[in-house]
């Protein structure tokens, strides 16, 4: 039985024999290859500023073990260096691991940093400032190890240093100069003096290249100081010669922060040449001499007493203008009232205030018993009779007003019949205003029963006001009315989204930190709650004030000229150029829409939201132009609806060309073509004042005109002023037109503001020529404008041109063209230009109002067109 049993358990002890065989043979192979693998682990205690020169491999691992001591009240760096000393050490690269307390820091050398299209630059010169822990002892002995190891089984040679940075913490208006490449960033620490609760840091170098990155970072490990992972946290901006960050201490719990300043592997970003692309996409490239030479101040920022004072002064200036407009209205309203008391009292009027009040020098009133004689009798004598008196003695030419100055008894005789003739005429002309109440262009035209007339009193050789001033007045003031109100729905539809998009842009800039977004003069850039540059939104407050008192000083004249309609005062009927404020009310909301705009563009400048600044621009120009021409021309004028949808397409090329125009022939092509078309058909529309048709037999009546106006006979041209003014206007916009061609300017907005000002310019210009060409003359207050206004616009244009930053150009290259603040230690040149470009634009539209005023007194009929 027993032998039975042993022969049934015999072959699974067999087996269970041979499996303990095995497993004991595979242990014992374990044993023999782990020993084999086993790597020499070597620790050393080092020492500062000693170079230690030693090899790595696969079998062993060196870890140096070192001490130092910190204090609470002294920072001190510690900076590791290490430098390959082997060739193709690329392929096996050494890893160095810095164990801290509470951080640790690891890198490869040779250090491989990547640039655009994945192109790699190996550094075998490495050095890196290690984190400081914060210590809570006054005194304190920190340990940290570097370990050194590679998996290459071939020996690395390398050299180790550990040093300290005595100048680690910086000071407060004290320059630092240090050295900074790719693979050996710095960073140093600064910390807020009490009483300081803003500070400027400022990197320079007087290198242009390489590139380099100023970066503020909170305290905390680990510091972020290699081109690939700088822009991970706090703020950064890229730097060429210079670079400038405003620092708050409301940013920062703990009082102090680090400022890193790392050098870029390639230019590219800050503008400068990209190397050329490798034949092989592994291929390692030499990056050559890198290193940059720099030096770092930090400065306190102002207080905010002169943020006060900033505001103050620029509330001072623009309401300065709010007092002297008063003032003067006072004294023009005294004057006016001893006017109209002179009128009433002509006896007790001395022979020079007669000649004033008549509007023509040297005048002789009427006497007494002359004036009481002709009382008597004048309600048996028509206005119009005596009026067709006075003029028949008139040739039809530029004698009109000399033929009145020689006849200053019938002009005197003249405004008393108007008053008589005023009284009689009240009840009719009340009844008739309140027929036309409801009156709209559309519904009725005072010319369509004499439509043929129109060609036959808009084409005559010489033109009078009265010629283009034949549709009703309140049909007219209606139309012009639109202006306002249109641009008034544009500028709420047009600024709503750029609010919100400019509050999009500075949230972006505040959480990202990245500077580059926005191009700001970073010198002069002092921060509000979360704006970024304050100062540069301020100085548009004056913009929106001046706009509206130039609205202010339009209702006057509005209120004061339809009191005299209501009066039918003839002076305000038939005397003057036309009086319509509609236009007026628009320029006034487009500066005021031009202010908020520009606010919003400096909120966060840049080419993308440049349009901003200048879309009201385009609208302030057209509107000025539009508006000398009317003054001439009111029953011919551009319709509101026509001249918006023109200013439309001119912003529409401005977005095209920001977009697509830099360096695009096809665009400046096609933009140059439709440039010289449009000034054709605006020329040809100004000559014959609009009566002229583009239809099928355009081509067929051109070559008629030529036929028999240049070839059957030389003819000179008809309307000689209006073809010298077109004849000039053509020059400009054609050699304007050549110059975009041929230079492709990359701010097109810019260039095509400049065409608008060019035309805008070269039209007042022709006006005020031909006003004085035509015997009339500038009032006092207007040429104190016109002069003031010169002036100003000359130191505008000054400060203007000074160019703190451009976005034609990198973030890095417009922070070369920064500048320090120059008033109140609060405005910038860009500033000023902000303030007296302001002042100069509401200057030019007063000249625009009161330029004419010298013609209140003048019979239409005896004003002259041009």
């Amino acid at each position: 039985m027993v032998l039975r049993s042993c022969c049934k358990f015999g072959p699974v002890l067999v087996w269970f024999r041979l499996g303990y065989v095995v497993l004991l043979w595979l242990c014992v192979t374990h044993l023999r290859c782990a020993r084999a693998e086993t790597k020499t682990v070597v620790q050393k205690d080092a020492e500062f500023d000693v170079t230690y020169n030693d090899t790595v491999t696969s079998d062993n691992q060196t870890i140096y073990a070192f001490n130092h001591t910190v204090s609470r009240n002294k920072t001190e760096g510690v900076r590791v260096t290490v430098n390959i000393l082997s060739e193709g050490a690329e392929s096996s690269p050494i890893l160095f691991v810095v164990r801290q307390k509470q951080a640790v820091l690891s890198f490869q050398v040779p250090l491989i940093l990547r640039g655009l299209y994945q192109r790699k630059y190996p550094y075998a010169h490495v050095g890196r400032t290690l984190c400081q822990p914060p210590t809570r002892s006054l005194t304190e002995t920190q340990y940290f190890f570097v370990d050194v190891s590679t998996l290459s089984s071939l020996g690395t040679h390398y050299q180790l240093r550990i040093s300290r940075v005595d100048s680690f913490t910086l000071h407060t208006d004290k320059k630092f100069s240090f050295t900074a490449s790719p693979s050996q960033p710095q960073y140093f620490k600064y910390v807020f003096p009490d009483g300081v609760d803003t500070v400027i840091v400022k990197v320079n170098s007087e290198m242009t290249f390489p590139c380099s990155v100023m970066s503020i970072q909170d305290i905390q490990c680990p510091v972020y100081d290699l081109d690939n992972n700088v822009a991970f946290i706090g703020m950064y901006q890229t730097m060429t010669k210079t670079a400038a960050i405003t620092v708050q201490r409301k940013d920062f719990p703990s009082n102090s922060f680090y400022v890193v300043v790392v050098v870029k592997t390639e230019d590219e970003a800050c503008g400068g040449p990209l190397r050329f692309y490798p034949l092989r996409p592994d291929e390692l490239i030499d990056a050559g001499n890198r290193s940059k030479i720099l030096d770092v101040v930090v400065s306190p920022a102002i207080s905010s007493d002169v943020y006060v004072m900033g505001m103050l002064f620029c509330l001072g200036i623009f309401l300065s203008f709010y007092l002297l407009t008063f003032l003067v209205a006072c004294v023009e309203n005294k004057r006016m009232h001893r006017r109209r008391e002179g009128l009433l009292n002509p006896a007790d009027m001395s022979p020079a205030e007669t000649a004033s009040l008549l509007g023509k020098p040297g005048v002789t009133p009427v006497s007494p018993y002359e004036y009481g004689s002709f009382v008597d009798n004048a309600s048996t004598l028509s206005s119009e009779a005596i009026t067709d008196s006075i003029a028949s003695d008139a040739n039809y030419g530029y004698m009109g007003q000399e033929t009145l100055k020689r006849r200053p008894f019938l002009t005197a005789i003249h405004h008393v019949a108007i008053r008589i003739e005023r009284s009689l005429e009240s009840v009719a002309g009340r009844s008739r205003q309140e027929s036309l109440s409801s009156i709209e262009e559309d519904d009725y035209d005072t010319l369509a029963d004499i439509d043929s007339d129109k060609n036959i009193v808009r084409t005559k050789k010489y033109l009078c006001v009265s010629d283009l001033a034949r549709k009703d007045k309140r049909v007219l003031s209606k139309k012009y009315q639109i202006y306002f109100w249109n641009i008034a729905t544009i500028g709420v539809f047009y600024a709503l989204p750029v609010i919100q998009l400019v509050i999009t842009y500075q949230t972006v800039v505040n959480v990202t930190g990245n500077q580059d977004i926005c191009y700001y003069n970073f010198l002069c850039a002092h921060p509000l709650g979360n704006l970024s540059a304050f100062n540069n939104i301020l100085s548009n407050l004056g913009y929106v004030m001046l706009g509206l008192l130039f609205l202010l000083i339009v209702l006057q004249r509005d209120i004061i000229h339809s009191r005299a309609l209501d009066r039918n005062d003839l002076n305000a009927l038939e005397c003057g150029i036309p009086k319509h404020f509609g236009l007026f009310y628009a320029m006034g909301t487009a500066l005021m829409m031009e202010g908020l705009l520009s606010a919003c563009y400096h909120v966060c400048p840049n080419y993308t939201n440049f349009q901003f600044d200048t879309s009201f621009m385009y609208m302030i120009a057209g509107l000025c132009v539009l508006k000398l021409y009317q003054k001439r021309h009111p029953d011919i004028n551009a319709s509101a609806y026509t001249a918006y949808a023109c200013l439309a397409a001119v912003i529409f090329f401005s977005v095209l060309g920001v977009v697509f125009g830099k360096g695009n022939m096809v665009f400046w092509i096609v933009f140059s073509v439709l440039h010289i078309l449009a000034t054709m058909l605006l020329s040809t529309q100004l000559y014959y004042m609009g009566r002229w048709r583009l239809d099928s037999g355009i081509l067929r009546r051109i070559v008629y005109v030529i036929y028999t106006d240049c070839i059957r006979q030389c003819s000179g041209p008809m309307y000689i002023d209006r073809m010298v003014l077109l004849v000039m206007g053509n020059i400009v916009n054609w050699s304007l037109a050549a110059y975009g061609l041929l230079k492709t300017p990359n701010d097109f907005a810019s260039y095509l503001l400049a065409i608008a000002i060019c035309n805008l310019l070269l039209y007042f210009a022709f006006y005020i020529i031909m006003k004085l060409r035509s015997g009339e003359r500038i009032q006092c207050m207007a040429m104190v404008c016109i002069l003031f206004t010169a002036v100003v616009w000359g130191f505008a244009l000054f400060f203007f041109f000074q160019g703190l930053s451009t976005w034609q150009k990198t973030p890095a290259e417009s922070r070369e063209h920064n500048r320090d603040c120059i008033v109140l230690s609060f405005f910038d040149d860009h500033d000023i230009w902000h303030f007296l470009s302001s002042i100069a634009m509401f200057g030019s539209f007063l000249v625009l109002l009161t330029m004419d005023d010298d013609l209140d007194n003048v019979q239409r009929d005896k004003i002259f067109v041009f």
